[in-house]
């Protein structure tokens, strides 16, 4: 008989907070890379909730449009990594004073974000201590299990303990991603290191992992400049660029938006070059141990992190150090 897993701590005890809560609205707000888990964790709620509807905003618009949908009666999830983003708990108070009940991610309980949020959730991430985690202890592992849970409460959707088996064999889908993606990687890295443009496409799902490595690997920590293209919206302006010089990573996931990136394909190696154009396809992994139904949802974190690898590639061509090099990132305080 198979053990029955159980939701982390943290989000446990949020969702037991929810016992005799109305519901009528969630808003995903976060910013950068914390912001990019949002769009796949609404995409999960879309397809599992009918009496959930949601938003994700930017933290900043979110406080500054103040929408009037933000009552007592919402539930409003945030992110940062470090609890330390300022927008962030400005947007967690401003959620607050409306009533609302503030659910917080961050690496770091005792933060400023943890400070102003009904409840915090912890998570672990390589990325600020560059010790290797195992992928069920990442953000986009917690936030899943929290949409879950909402799904559960409101819904009746009973597929917490399907989740939570997946996210146990997640890292071992991920290190056999590298394995797979190694000899692309290694093939690609060259000529990309010397691009100044590189744009990122995927829709759905995986929507967020283009967002952030275009965002937050390629343009800030590399100074390459790029974009992040939705697949479908590539046919309604960005596919004017495309000729055999342009470089793109097209990551093609597992959900239902899957055609909408097979077409993109197709657009970009009728017109593009094959050299330029490096595909990442979900359907090449091996993911054994995770269930069927959330292989769509878990396929970005397996991008996300290869991409990393690529990244550090690109790096060590370029001559370019990574975190360390940023200009204005953590350097600078009064903007």
């Amino acid at each position: 008989m198979t053990e029955t897993l159980s939701p982390h701590p943290n989000v446990a005890s949020a969702l037991k907070a929810l016992e005799g809560r109305k519901t009528d609205h969630v808003f995903f707000v976060a910013c950068g890379g914390s912001l990019s888990i949002m769009y796949p964790a609404k995409y999960m709620l879309d397809q599992l909730s009918s009496s959930l509807p949601s938003d994700v905003y930017n933290a900043a618009e979110f406080t500054h449009r103040a929408p009037k949908r933000l009552t007592s009666d919402s539930i409003v999830i945030l992110c940062s990594m470090t609890g330390t983003t300022a927008e962030t708990v400005a947007a967690a108070e401003f959620a607050r004073k409306a009533g609302a009940m503030t659910i917080a991610l961050s690496v770091e309980p005792q933060s400023p974000l943890g400070g102003v949020s009904d409840h915090l959730v912890s998570f672990e991430a390589p990325y600020t201590t560059g010790v290797p985690i195992d992928a069920k202890n990442s953000n986009y592992a917690r936030i899943y299990q929290i949409v879950l849970g909402l799904a559960r409460h409101y819904d009746g959707v009973e597929h917490m303990g399907a989740l939570m088996h997946s996210l146990e064999a997640l890292q071992s889908v991920i290190d056999k991603a590298q394995d797979v993606l190694a000899p692309r990687f290694n093939q690609y890295a060259p000529h990309f290191a010397k691009q100044e443009v590189i744009y990122t496409m995927a829709s759905g799902a995986s929507y967020g992992a283009a967002y952030s490595f275009a965002n937050c690997v390629l343009m800030e920590m590399q100074w390459i400049n790029s974009y992040p293209i939705h697949a479908n919206e590539f046919f309604h302006g960005a596919f004017e660029v495309l000729d055999q010089s342009r470089c793109y990573i097209l990551m093609k996931g597992l959900d239902d938006t899957r055609p909408l990136e097979d077409r993109a394909e197709a657009f970009l190696l009728r017109f593009g070059s094959a050299d330029n154009i490096l595909v990442l396809d979900a359907a090449d992994f091996d993911f054994i141990g995770v269930d069927e139904m959330f292989r769509g949802a878990l396929a970005p974190l397996v991008f996300f992190d290869t991409l990393w690898r690529f990244a550090y590639r690109l790096a060590e061509l370029r001559d370019h150090e990574m975190m360390e090099a940023r200009r204005y990132m953590k350097k600078l305080n009064d903007y």
